[in-house]
């Protein structure tokens, strides 16, 4: 991956930064201060203890069972969250990562209900949730995935996992992995997505009267206008009418998706969020 959406490759958003460096933390904390096993009986998640200690199903996205683990797992959301959070913005990101992270526990504790599941720990449904929405974003992105020769469209690399995952859990496999956590992302993540896509189909009346609002303050803002009690109103500075323009394409996102966006109001949008991660 090169750029998309105007973005360098290996520039990290806000939160995949923050996410990255909360995992990191967490894991040296138990390789040098918490290093007994009670850190693990705490915050990992335990399908048969869960109901009593109902934070693990957070928790254990921030655990790691080894600097391998924790690797593979912050690699890919160094290359996929990016992407998927300047699409989604800081705030709608986050809840999603969390998301996913909660259905790898939540599906781990059904299944626990008629078969046993081992307790386990780490961020892959969450960072596998990430990945899903980047493949659904842009099918095409050629990923090169060592030792292969060349690259593989997203799409075809996210549907391999979630078969391999998939397969490997019926067996089930005795390789130490949480592959109900991986396909509980999957899950959640899809659900989540499809969810917005069709709210983002129904626009309601209020979001429809902020756009008109927005609207004109951007045609009048410059300019100033008038208050109920006839005074003036100031004018906007040149950074409060571009902000209501973003405002406006933010609302134009939300009724009819991203799709609906001109090439003049992409490269907008890319602009700003340039200009905010300077800041």
């Amino acid at each position: 991956m090169s750029e998309m959406d105007g973005r360098s490759t290996f520039a990290l958003t806000p939160w995949v930064r923050r996410l990255i460096a909360a995992n990191a933390v967490v894991y040296l904390l138990t390789i040098t201060v918490f290093t007994g096993s009670w850190f693990f009986q705490t915050f990992a998640f335990t399908p048969y203890t869960a109901l009593v200690q109902p934070w693990t199903f957070v928790t254990y996205t921030f655990v790691h069972g080894g600097f391998l683990h924790l690797a593979f797992n912050m690699l890919m959301l160094f290359f996929f969250g990016p992407a998927v959070e300047e699409r989604m913005g800081g705030r709608a990101f986050l809840w999603y990562y969390l998301f996913c992270g909660l259905g790898g526990a939540a599906l781990s504790f059904a299944i626990a209900l008629a078969a046993p599941v081992a307790p386990f720990v780490g961020a892959s449904g969450a960072v596998f949730g990430v990945a899903l929405a980047f493949a659904l974003n842009w099918p095409d992105a050629p990923i090169l995935v060592f030792p292969l020769p060349v690259p593989i469209k997203a799409k075809w690399l996210v549907l391999g996992l979630a078969a391999i995952d998939l397969a490997l859990a019926v067996l089930p496999a005795r390789d130490g992995v949480a592959h109900l956590a991986h396909l509980g992302g999957f899950l959640f993540g899809f659900l989540y997505l499809r969810a917005a896509s069709l709210a983002a189909r129904v626009p309601g009346a209020a979001p429809r009267r902020r756009t008109r609002a927005r609207a004109r303050s951007v045609q009048t803002g410059a300019e100033g206008g008038r208050r109920r009690d006839g005074s003036r109103r100031p004018a906007l500075r040149p950074d409060e009418t571009i902000q209501a323009k973003i405002d406006r394409l933010l609302d134009k996102i939300s009724a009819t998706g991203i799709d609906s966006l001109t090439p003049e109001e992409r490269q907008l949008l890319a602009e700003r969020s340039r200009q905010l991660r300077q800041h």
